[in-house]
Order: C-alpha cells, then structure tokens, then sequence
C-alpha cells in the first residue's frame, strides 16, 4: 500500500472506519458491498483485508483482535469458506475458498511487518 495511500493518514483512517459502519455483518465480519444483509452472507476475505488495512494503518490493537475473532471462524481443522452467515456462522458459497485463505496469509503478514517495524 506504500506510496498509493498515506495508511496512517485521516483519509485513510476515515476510510476503514466508513466501511467497518456501512459493511459491518456483526463482529469481525463484513459484506462485500452495501444492501448484501439479506442477500448473502459476509465475505470472510473482506473481513481479513480489513485487518491488513488496519495493520497498515498503525491500529495493531484492532487488527489482533479482529484476527483473533475471524479465526474463530474457522471450522474444526481451520479452513474458511468463502461467505459466512454471521447470525448463524454456517459457511456459504465455495468451500475451500482460496481468496479467504491468501488473505488469511496477508492479513497475518501485515501484522507481522508492522510488528517488526
């Protein structure tokens, strides 16, 4: 994200917490696009590109604890679908999701580079 935001900025701050308002399934969780509450479920890779955002954006806190809730999405050997109901956490759409799972892996080495400075 270097060079094409400030990702400590305001506008980019504004910008993360404009969708965590207008995308929100509840939780950790959110759509892909507003008016999807009762159309599909939650996007789980959206739910893990707002925790890089939020490494990106310095807010180490959020991102950690809004990993630590979606991996408890997870289901018993740890793989994610591509959507997830979030009243009743049943796993839509393609199952394995590779997109859920790249970003997975992304929002983990996000963390992990903003950690280490």
């Amino acid at each position: 994200m270097d060079g094409i935001a400030d990702t400590r900025g305001e506008r980019f701050n504004s910008t993360i917490d404009r969708i965590r308002t207008e995308l929100s399934g509840g939780g950790p969780l959110l759509y892909r696009y507003s008016g999807q509450r009762q159309e599909e479920g939650a996007f789980v890779a959206c739910s893990f590109w707002l925790v890089e955002a939020l490494a990106r954006a310095g807010r180490l806190d959020e991102a950690r604890t809004t990993m630590d809730e979606l991996i408890g999405f997870a289901n018993d050997v740890g793989l994610f679908a591509e959507e997830v109901d979030p009243r009743t956490r049943d796993f839509l759409g393609n199952f394995p999701q590779g997109l859920s799972h790249l970003a997975l892996i992304n929002a983990a080495a996000a963390i992990a580079e903003e950690e280490s400075g």
